[in-house]
């Protein structure tokens, strides 16, 4: 890619955020989510949609109030009340496991400690742990401790590539270095949200409404459209 090009996507990215923000308002980020907590139910969210995520997330917090609780129980137990989630024979031990291993190499069920990491660092501590992906990792340090990195799931990861800004052949692990590289940390919260809503309400995975976009003149997908 060259300078002039990669100049070219990151004003085509600022444009696309802007009118983002135009459309759904700009989120602002709030602090004092548990980054422990954020870790358990993004590990509960994978693969499944948001209504049984926080049925499976509330009945775990209901059968175990403490972190402490959910690390030390019987494993079936910790399966038994993420079921709701799905693959929760793999999920619960994945949940229990980072919970041993945060109190092995910290002394006590604490995150807090990464937001005085550098970022990369963050990134690689959370990464070490078993199930613990980009994707994980970089929901936990946005979302609870306010860093800037830029979670990329499956509504991100299609929108962006549908629009131009990542190659087709990206993957989501790919991803999210480019668009850390390509957006300013400051827009990384706001954009992320806005792209997920856009990709739930007109960039469907299947039959997206793009005659209703916003974005269909900035857009990779809806150019090949009109010229096939």
């Amino acid at each position: 890619m060259t300078p002039d090009t990669n100049d070219a996507l990151k004003r085509k990215a600022l444009e696309i955020h802007r009118r983002l923000l135009d459309e759904y308002g700009e989120p602002q980020w709030r602090p004092g989510r548990d980054p422990v907590a954020s870790l358990v139910q993004t590990i509960i969210s994978q693969n499944t949609n948001d209504i049984n995520r926080d049925m499976a997330y509330n009945r775990l917090r209901e059968r175990f109030p403490t972190w402490e609780q959910v690390r030390d129980a019987p494993a079936d137990e910790v399966i038994k009340a993420i079921r709701p989630a799905g693959l929760a024979p793999t999920k619960g031990p994945r949940i229990q496991a980072a919970l041993r291993a945060i109190t092995r190499e910290r002394g006590e069920l604490t995150l807090d400690f990464l937001s005085d990491l550098p970022l990369d660092q963050a990134k690689a501590w959370l990464t070490r742990l078993n199930g613990v992906g980009p994707k994980t990792a970089a929901i936990v340090l946005l979302f609870a401790l306010g860093m800037p990195a830029f979670p990329v799931d499956t509504h991100v990861h299609r929108v962006s590539r549908r629009l131009g800004l990542i190659g087709p052949k990206v993957s989501r692990e790919q991803a999210h270095t480019i668009l850390e590289k390509m957006m300013p940390a400051d827009t990384f919260y706001a954009f992320h949200l806005n792209l997920i809503a856009h990709g739930r309400r007109v960039c469907h995975a299947r039959q997206p409404k793009c005659d209703a976009c916003i974005l269909r003149d900035l857009c990779d997908y809806y150019a090949g459209l009109a010229r096939s």
